[in-house]
Parts: structure tokens; C-alpha cells; sequence
């Protein structure tokens, strides 16, 4: 049995090899509002913009064609899938189905539109969950949103910096929609295609809506942390492409007029308008399903505001991104992929010999290894949201820590009883003491019968230089 053993752990270190070089990842993106807008009595308001799912990853194709050679045919291998509300029960009914296109870039798309949450549900938060399917009936998993909070309608009050959680803060993501005469079937959404900003009536992106300096040139554009009040210069950066427009002032929308002396903070689908920073009364503007720029007339009346066309009035909303990602590459089981597990964060603590890691996150379970690369660390299972496991010794790597002269950084993997792989954006970085850097004559000092010395050095190597990163 030993033997047998042995002989596994070979085997499926040799497969997270193969993987690590060549990645085959399935990652399911979901994308939705922070805030959802209770329906009232028959009325139905759709969640505005509509929650979007995207398939990404090459392992999908494999996953496919793998299906395709056994089923002996295409029809099996389509994904589906079922969107709804957390607490609806297992009735498919009550869920909106989800059917799958691919886009150019090879992501697949699909997008529930007529979700809504009724008044009879009185709960002030939610979250929506994703079933997805292959055609020939195999369940590929369960997936959770993050939370929704449910408003009863758009605050229409000053906004106090004391309700945090309508306010926008800077770095936060945004969507903005448009409605012409306030009708739904005319909603499109500011995105990018083809490097360009475009107003689509289907998809919609997600902005990162920063705060800027107003002293520095746009070419300069320091970052500020805050909450983003009217009259702020921001900058809308596209979380996909990376796309930006120039610098903006951000104004408040009260009956089709820019408000050019309110500084309150913004909040949760409040109307706002933006004016080309530096230009004459030039807003942000669609025509169709382009963006252009409209020049704003000055209002007769009142020298603090200036009048706007349909166009050129935006809502704005904050929104969230949850990312799933898993490889079935090594899998032997063809059990559903969920509960997929989620890192946040990681905490290094003890010294020594001994190092423990703290690995923090949502959805874990007993059956979970952490790995360092490719190398299987000592796990324990704490909760749902904690995992601790040994910190492997660098030699595991194939690097004595005596003489380690660079660092070395692993990825950080999740790997599931039945070889199912969870990858993350975490990395751990062994490093070097400073004496043992190239160039650093310390080595060549110590005395060859120093054990003792060199233990210590190594005990305090262990406790101080390990680094743990998050790639962005």
C-alpha cells in the first residue's frame, strides 16, 4: 500500500508539472450590480445592467472535445446554465436559463435579463447562484455572486458619508447605462469593443472609477482615496481592456441639467453627466451606439447649471466581479467542480523549523491540499474559510537554503482529493538573507564545523524571509 502510495504522489506531482508549464484552466467570470432595485406589486424591474457570465480558459475546449470523442457527437458538449436567486429553491422554473455564445476573443457569453427580486421577498441583501451544465446532462458546478443589497428605490437625499454603502469610493467599480425617455428597451451601456468606447444595447463593462488630482497633467494622473463627490476630476479605466478616457468632471443630473456647484457624494444609481475636463461645456455623449461628445448650452435662468440632451445623461451603479477558476486536467471523478474555493488572503506565522501558513478565503473544505508549485505542503482544514498547512522547506525545490543565492517564487494551488486543480493569484517567495546575496564575501568567513551557526542562520532565515505576494 505504501508503495501504491508513493507511486500516486509521483504520479500527480508529474501531472501538476505538466500542468504549472501548460495551464489548462476553466474560469467562470460573473459580473453584477451591487445594488438591485425591489420590484412592487406586477411591476418587474430588472436587475439593471443584467448580471453577465463569461467562460474563459483553454480548458474549456479540452473539456469539450474530450466529451465530443466520448458521447460521439457535438450535441453534448454545449454549456448551459440556470441563474437565480439564492433562496428560490431548486426549481428550475423559478431561474432564468442561460444559453452560452462565443465572442471573437473565444470567451463564451451569456447574460440574464430578466431577473428581478419582488416585494415579497424582504431580505436586504442576496446573493444570485449559478447551475452550469454540459448538453449531455453532466453538472459542471454551483456558483455564488457576491452580495447584492437590495434599495426600494434611488436615494433622492443628500448622500451622508455615515451610509457608506450607497456611496462610491474611488478605485470602485462602475457600470454607466443610459435610457432615452426613460424606457427600457432603450438602455444601452458605455463598453469597449475594438479598443474603442461604444454605447451597446447587449453588453456592458466594468469601469474602475478613480479619483484624480486636478493640479497634475493627465499624463501624471496620482490616484486619491476617497469617496467621489460631484465635481470631482475622475477617470473611467476599463477593468477588461484597460482602455481609458481622459480626465472628467463628474456632475449631478437633476432634470436634464448639470448641476455645476453640488459637492455631495455620489450614490447608487444617482443620474450624472461628464464634462471633458479643461473643455467648453463638452460632455460625454452617445448617438445610436456611439460615444461622442455634446456641447452643453448655458441655462437661461441660472448661471449654475447648464442644459444637457438625453444622450449626454448617464446612471451610475457600482458593481462586482467574482472569479472561479479550476482545471480538470488530472480530475479521475466526474463530480461537479463546486464548491470551487476562493483565496483572500494569507498569514505567515511561526519560525524555525516550522513555518505555518494561514491560507483565508470562502469555500473550503476537508478534502483540499494546499501546494507550493509542485511540491504538496501538510494541510489541515479549519473551517469554510481557513486552511493551514507547513510551509514546505526550499529544498523540496531542489535549492539547499545554505547556499540559496536567488529567490525563489512558487505559485500557490488548491488540489482536491480526486486531482481537480484550483489555481490562484497567490505566490510564495523564498529569499535569501541579505549575507548570502552574489557579491557577499559572509559564506566564505564561516568556519566548515560551524553547524551550530549555521542552524541559527537557518532558523532565522525560516522565520523572517518568506514573502507572500498577490499578483495583479
Amino acid at each position: 500500500f505504501f508503495r501504491s502510495n508513493l507511486y500516486q504522489t509521483d504520479l500527480l506531482r508529474d501531472g501538476v508539472r505538466r500542468y504549472l508549464q501548460l495551464p489548462a484552466d476553466q474560469t467562470v467570470l460573473i459580473l453584477h450590480a451591487k445594488v438591485a432595485q425591489k420590484s412592487y406589486g406586477n411591476e418587474k424591474r430588472f436587475f439593471c445592467p443584467p448580471p453577465c457570465v463569461y467562460l474563459t480558459g483553454p480548458g474549456w475546449k479540452l473539456k469539450q472535445e474530450q466529451i465530443k470523442a466520448r458521447d460521439l457527437g457535438e450535441a453534448g458538449s454545449r454549456v448551459c446554465g440556470y441563474m437565480g436567486l439564492d433562496s428560490m429553491g431548486s426549481s428550475l422554473a423559478e431561474t432564468q436559463k442561460l444559453s452560452f455564445e462565443e465572442q471573437p476573443d473565444s470567451k463564451g457569453f451569456g447574460c440574464a435579463k430578466a431577473l428581478y427580486i419582488s416585494d415579497a421577498d424582504k431580505r436586504k441583501h442576496f446573493r444570485l447562484v449559478l447551475k452550469l451544465f454540459f448538453s449531455n446532462g453532466q453538472e459542471i458546478g454551483t456558483f455564488h455572486s457576491k452580495l447584492i443589497k437590495v434599495i426600494s428605490k434611488p436615494s433622492q437625499k443628500k448622500q451622508s458619508l455615515k451610509n457608506t454603502d450607497l456611496c462610491i469610493s474611488s478605485g470602485s467599480k462602475v457600470s454607466l447605462f443610459n435610457r432615452l425617455r426613460s424606457q427600457t428597451v432603450s438602455t444601452r451601456y458605455l463598453s469597449v469593443e475594438g479598443g474603442a468606447f461604444i454605447a451597446s444595447a447587449r453588453q456592458w463593462a466594468a469601469f474602475t472609477l478613480h479619483l484624480a488630482d486636478e493640479r497634475c497633467a493627465w499624463s501624471e494622473f496620482p490616484l486619491r482615496e476617497g469617496y467621489i463627490r460631484y465635481g470631482s476630476v475622475v477617470q473611467l479605466i476599463c477593468t477588461a481592456t484597460g482602455v481609458a478616457l481622459p480626465p472628467l468632471i463628474i456632475r449631478k443630473v437633476t432634470k436634464q441639467c448639470a448641476m455645476l456647484d453640488v459637492d455631495e457624494p455620489i450614490s447608487q444609481l444617482h443620474k450624472c453627466a461628464f464634462q471633458l475636463q479643461g473643455s467648453d461645456r463638452m460632455y460625454l455623449c452617445l448617438s445610436t451606439e456611439k460615444v461622442i461628445q455634446f456641447q452643453a448650452s448655458p441655462c437661461p435662468k441660472e448661471a449654475n447649471r447648464e442644459l444637457l440632451n438625453d444622450g449626454s445623461c448617464w446612471t451610475i451603479i457600482g458593481t462586482e466581479t467574482v472569479e472561479y477558476t479550476f482545471s480538470e486536467s488530472l480530475a479521475c471523478a466526474r463530480e461537479p467542480v463546486s464548491p470551487v474555493p476562493l483565496i483572500t488572503a494569507l498569514q505567515l506565522t511561526g519560525g524555525g523549523d516550522v513555518a505555518m501558513l494561514e491560507v483565508q478565503g470562502e469555500y473550503f473544505h476537508a478534502h483540499l491540499k494546499v501546494w507550493f508549485g509542485d511540491v504538496e505542503a501538510e494541510t489541515m482544514y479549519r473551517s469554510p474559510k481557513s486552511l493551514v498547512c507547513v510551509v514546505p522547506d526550499v529544498s523540496a525545490f531542489g535549492s539547499d537554503w545554505r547556499w540559496l543565492r536567488y529567490p525563489i517564487t512558487v505559485p500557490l494551488l488548491l488540489i482536491r482529493d480526486d486531482g481537480l486543480i484550483y489555481s490562484s493569484s497567490f505566490t510564495f517567495t523564498y529569499t535569501p538573507e541579505q549575507s548570502f546575496l552574489p557579491g557577499q564575501p559572509v559564506l566564505s568567513d564561516i568556519p566548515q564545523d560551524s553547524d551550530k551557526l549555521l542552524d541559527s542562520i537557518h532558523q532565522e532565515f525560516t522565520r523572517t524571509n518568506f514573502h507572500l505576494f498577490m499578483q495583479s
